[in-house]
């Protein structure tokens, strides 16, 4: 759903490889040990991500990243505490001690694994586009050709449009490249992209591109947009921890495979999604 590195943050992460991993396997290690004596997991996680993460009435966060956390902590014995650090900084890795997991819709790949590991894919979700619903030219992914198009920065559906997307985590469902953007405009998170929509039809952008319960959340909290044609790809999305501990890893590998046998995720799925997201489908 969401989420790799910009090409420019991928390349200065490729050429500061050895100098990024070098810290990061030094800290390494004796995370669970930290968990386990505080009995509290410090789960990184996003405080503006609507259904995965966001704040409610009372001020807290809940959504269905919020749920699988606070399972994985139930299930390691200890409680959750969450913080909502810039998602640049998330996928830097080397995070030290400021937190010990992401759960976060984070997809797995290679690029990405030279800093952090990815213990459990948990879901899978379709990448769709969005235009105002008073839009009556844009029927087809086609018609969105040249067209601008607002999108997360440093994210999944920006790489797409950019054409340099690699999703290469086991299980992924290959996918191809169906619309060129004339003007692609970058924002802070998935939902300022919406912002813009909503001041009306080509007035800022002409569409949007996030995660398809991103936009259907939108869509019912009053957001005039609607959905066009069918999803550009499917992506896995994994827990994240910092590089190089394997013994941590492995628990919470062993954790997120229960929660898929026991229906845990299918069941919290429904909850958020009114679908079972926890297997791939194939894209269209």
């Amino acid at each position: 759903m969401k989420r790799i590195h910009s090409l420019l943050i991928g390349l200065t992460l490729g050429a500061l490889g050895a100098l990024v991993l070098a810290p990061a396997a030094a800290n390494a290690g004796g995370v669970l040990d930290r968990i386990m004596s505080k009995g509290v997991l410090v789960v990184a996680s996003d405080a503006n991500y609507p259904p995965q993460s966001f704040l409610n009435k009372n001020n807290e966060l809940e959504g269905f990243d919020i749920d699988v956390a606070k399972e994985v902590a139930k299930r390691l014995g200890v409680k959750a505490k969450f913080v909502t650090p810039d998602w640049e900084i998330i996928v830097a890795g080397n995070w030290g001690k400021r937190w010990d997991i992401s759960i976060g819709s984070m997809t797995p790949t290679k690029q990405r694994a030279r800093v952090l590991d990815f213990p459990g894919i948990y879901y899978f979700t379709p990448a769709v586009f969005a235009v105002h619903k008073d839009n009556t030219t844009i029927k087809s992914l086609a018609d969105l050709n040249g067209k601008t198009i607002g999108v997360c920065g440093g994210c999944t559906y920006e790489w797409y449009l950019k054409k340099n997307l690699v999703i290469d985590a086991e299980g992924a469902p290959p996918f191809k490249y169906l619309v060129t953007a004339g003007t692609i405009r970058s924002y802070p998170d998935d939902s300022a992209p919406f912002q813009d929509l909503k001041l009306g039809d080509g007035v800022r952008l002409d569409a949007v591109m996030s995660a398809l319960p991103n936009i259907k959340a939108a869509i019912k909290n009053g957001y005039p947009m609607k959905i066009i044609g069918k999803p550009a790809f499917y992506e896995p999305l994994s827990v994240a921890i910092n590089k190089g501990d394997s013994e941590f890893g492995a628990k919470l590998s062993k954790i997120i495979d229960a929660m898929h046998a026991d229906g845990t995720l299918t069941k919290m799925s429904m909850k958020w999604y009114d679908a079972d997201l926890t297997v791939a489908a194939p894209a269209s």
